[in-house]
C-alpha cells in the first residue's frame, strides 16, 4: 500500500495488538457501524448544574489520585476503517494573551524519545491534563487549548471524550497542571465532541476529540492561557513535537513530558503518524505540533497522542488531521 507492502491480515491477527493510551477500548471497527459523512461532529451538551458538579468534584486530592484505566489489548485487527478524507491544506496561527510574553530556553534535544519539558514557553500554559469519570472511575488524559472563534476550544483524543459508546462525565481541563494544582483554574466542558467516525465505530484513524469549556470567573480560556495554532491536510513525514502528562508507569502524571522526531506514516493498521516516544497511559490527547518553536513554545497542532502497538512500546501513533478533524474543529469553535 502506497509503495509499502502490508503484512497479510491473517498474520496480523496473530501478531498485532493495539493499545490505546488511556484505556484502549474497542479499537476494532464493529460490523455494520458506519459514520454519517454529512455530520461534522457528534456533540454532547453539559448542563450548568453538571458543570458546577464537575468543578467541585475535581479536588487536588482527586486529581493526584486519578490514573489511566487498565491498558486493554485488542488482539487482531481494525477492519472497515477508512483513510482520512483530504481537504485543502490549512493553517491557523497561535495566539498569546496580550499580558503575557511566552518565552522558553530553546535548544532542547531533537530527536527525543521522552523526557521532561524544561523549555518553558506558551505550551506550558496551553497544554494540560484532562480529568473525567469513565464507567464510575476517575481517569485522566491530556489536551491543549487552541486558537478558536469562541476562545474556548480544547483539542484531545476521541477516546478522551467518549469510549465504548458512553460519553465521559465530570469532564474538566486543567491547563498548566502540576503537583495537584490548577494554576489557571479548572475549566469545565459545556460540550464535548468527536468525529462521527470515532463515535460510530471507534475507527482509530479518527481518534480526535474536542471540548468547548465554559467561562471561568467571567474570562474565556484562551484569553487566560493562550491558544496554539492548528494545521490540517498538511501531509506526512513531518518534523513534530508531542506533549502530554503520562500517568502510567514509569510516569505518575505529575510531569510534563515531550517527545520529538521525524514522523512517518503507519503502514500496518492505520493511516496515522508514527513517532518514537515512550509516553504511556494518560498522555492520550496530548498535542503533536509541526512548525514548533522551542524558544516561544508555540506551534501548529497537527495530531494527538492516540495509540501504540504492543510490539513497538516506544513508538507512538496519532491521527492525521484531514478534512474530518478540520470539520470537528470548526464545529467546536462555532459552538
Amino acid at each position: 500500500m502506497r509503495g509499502i507492502p502490508r503484512i497479510p491480515r491473517p498474520f496480523l491477527g496473530a501478531l498485532v495488538g493495539v493499545t490505546a493510551l488511556l484505556t484502549a477500548g474497542a479499537l476494532a471497527t464493529p460490523a455494520g457501524a458506519a459514520p454519517r459523512p454529512d455530520t461534522p461532529a457528534d456533540v454532547r451538551s453539559v448542563s450548568a448544574h453538571a458543570q458546577q458538579q464537575a468543578r467541585e468534584f475535581w479536588t487536588s486530592e482527586r486529581m493526584r489520585a486519578a490514573a489511566p484505566l487498565d491498558l486493554v489489548t485488542v488482539n487482531g485487527h481494525i477492519e472497515g476503517g477508512s483513510a482520512p478524507s483530504k481537504g485543502k491544506a490549512t493553517t491557523i496561527a497561535p495566539t498569546t494573551p496580550a499580558d503575557r510574553t511566552a518565552s522558553g530556553i530553546g535548544l532542547l534535544a531533537f530527536p527525543n524519545g521522552g523526557g521532561q519539558w524544561t523549555g518553558g514557553g506558551a505550551v506550558v500554559s496551553t497544554a494540560g491534563r484532562v480529568f473525567f469519570t469513565y464507567q464510575g472511575r476517575t481517569a485522566s488524559c491530556s489536551g491543549n487549548a487552541v486558537t478558536s472563534a469562541n476562545k474556548s476550544t480544547v483539542i484531545t483524543a476521541g477516546h478522551c471524550v467518549k469510549l465504548e459508546g458512553a460519553w465521559h462525565t465530570n469532564w474538566v481541563f486543567v491547563p498548566g497542571y502540576h503537583d495537584g494544582q490548577a494554576p489557571h483554574g479548572r475549566w469545565t466542558a459545556s460540550k464535548t465532541l468527536s468525529t462521527p467516525q470515532w463515535t460510530a465505530s471507534e475507527d482509530i484513524n479518527y481518534d480526535v476529540g474536542a471540548a468547548v469549556v465554559a467561562p471561568l470567573d467571567g474570562k474565556l480560556l484562551t484569553d487566560v492561557v493562550g491558544g496554539q495554532g492548528l494545521a490540517f491536510n498538511t501531509g506526512y513525514n513531518l518534523r513534530m513535537y508531542a506533549f502530554g502528562f503520562p500517568a502510567a508507569a514509569p510516569y505518575d502524571g505529575e510531569k510534563f513530558i515531550y517527545c520529538s522526531g521525524n514522523t512517518n506514516r503507519d503502514f500496518l493498521l492505520s493511516d496515522d503518524h508514527g513517532m518514537n516516544c515512550n509516553m504511556t497511559g494518560g498522555s492520550s490527547g496530548g498535542p503533536w505540533f509541526t512548525q514548533f518553536n522551542e524558544a516561544t513554545g508555540t506551534g501548529l497542532l497537527s495530531s494527538v497522542n492516540s495509540f501504540k502497538y504492543n510490539f513497538l512500546p516506544n513508538r507512538m501513533y496519532g491521527p492525521h488531521f484531514g478534512a474530518d478533524a478540520q470539520n470537528l474543529y470548526q464545529a467546536a469553535q462555532a459552538s
